[in-house]
């Protein structure tokens, strides 16, 4: 059995097949550009909370107070996502031999946490709203102020978005759709301002607690992502795209297994190879390395793959399980 391994491929780079693919780490470079996007889209945000929070204090809405309370959430997922890039840069130690990446899960985690947060504050402000009805004034101030959040969070989610897709970070781009999702929820409070506007002041703090479940809504998608990465889920689309790839090498006579996870914003993938038993040696590294290739230039996306190359006629994982047995005074085991 053979093992070949690469890492570090960066799919801006042309494929070089007599030296390495990489001359810079593509982790440093792509967690710049994350951090770059995250103190941007923090300054976006906070400078439309701050400008909501004025209007606020002389209007007395408390629509327009759950959207201000969700946007100031929403920039401070900024924080933890800044951290977590800047972690990514270290370098991978004899105690995290995989680097940090897995960081960028803790702020994932954290930034689920803030959401839920802004909905309980959000809901609580127009509970006590409801049950305590207060007076709305200014209300052209208010539309202005809901527009104002709307194309702040629009601005935001498309920086987030197209930052994100690029350095393929899963954290950035659930991020900006939360972003945007957001941008709707200010318009929302435009609602209250009709109300309010049409003799019906009960409207403001209604579509406070409409926001307040819109928040909740945005919460179970992005809890979704961020622990189907902690888990280490992967689209099963990607295992298909890794067995596509090496479908056409020569000399491959079967694919056992394929295994991927993700650390941080860049795969890591395992396979399982059978070639022809009467190959010599470095032979069946050639397929191997002919495979690990074809499977980098075709899932750009991934940071690592270890190829491991067996004789067709003891092919996957079963052949290399250890039946149980005893050793050195210990308990009967068996290793997988």
């Amino acid at each position: 059995m053979i093992d070949t391994v690469h890492n570090g491929h960066s799919s801006d780079e042309q494929p070089d097949h007599g030296h390495p693919h990489v001359v810079i780490d593509p982790a440093l470079l792509t967690s710049a550009r994350g951090i770059r996007a995250v103190k941007w889209s923090f300054l976006g945000l906070m400078v439309t909370a701050l400008m909501q929070v004025v209007i606020v204090f002389y209007t007395g809405s408390v629509a327009l107070l759950a959207d201000t309370i969700h946007n100031f959430g929403d920039a401070s997922t900024a924080i933890p996502l800044w951290i977590a890039f800047r972690v990514a840069q270290l370098r991978p130690s004899r105690r995290f031999t995989y680097g940090y990446g897995k960081a960028e899960d803790l702020a994932g985690m954290t930034v689920v946490l803030l959401i839920l947060l802004s909905a309980l504050v959000a809901g609580y402000e127009s509970v006590q709203r409801f049950l305590d009805p207060q007076p709305v004034r200014f209300v052209v101030a208010i539309a202005a102020a809901a527009i104002v959040g709307f194309l702040g969070n629009e601005l935001v989610a498309t920086f987030r978005i197209r930052v994100g897709k690029e350095i393929r970070s899963a954290a950035l781009i659930a991020d900006g759709y939360h972003a945007r999702v957001d941008g709707f929820t200010s318009l929302a409070v435009l609602g209250s301002v009709v109300g309010v506007w049409l003799g019906f002041p009960m409207a403001d703090p209604i579509v406070g607690i409409a926001i307040t479940l819109m928040i909740l809504r945005i919460l179970w998608s992005a809890a979704k992502t961020v622990f189907l990465r902690m888990l280490d889920g992967v689209d099963p689309m990607v295992l298909d795209e890794i067995r596509h790839a090496i479908a056409h090498v020569e000399g491959i006579v079967d694919t056992s297994e394929v295994r991927a996870r993700w650390i941080g914003h860049w795969l890591h993938a395992e396979v399982n190879l059978s070639v022809a038993g009467g190959l010599s040696i470095a032979e069946a590294h050639s397929v191997g390395n002919e495979a690990r290739h074809a499977i980098l230039h075709h899932v750009p996306y991934l940071s690592n793959v270890v190829v491991h190359v067996d004789p067709e006629d003891t092919s996957g994982e079963t052949f290399h399980r250890i039946e149980q047995h005893e050793h050195d005074d210990l308990q009967p085991h068996f290793h997988p």
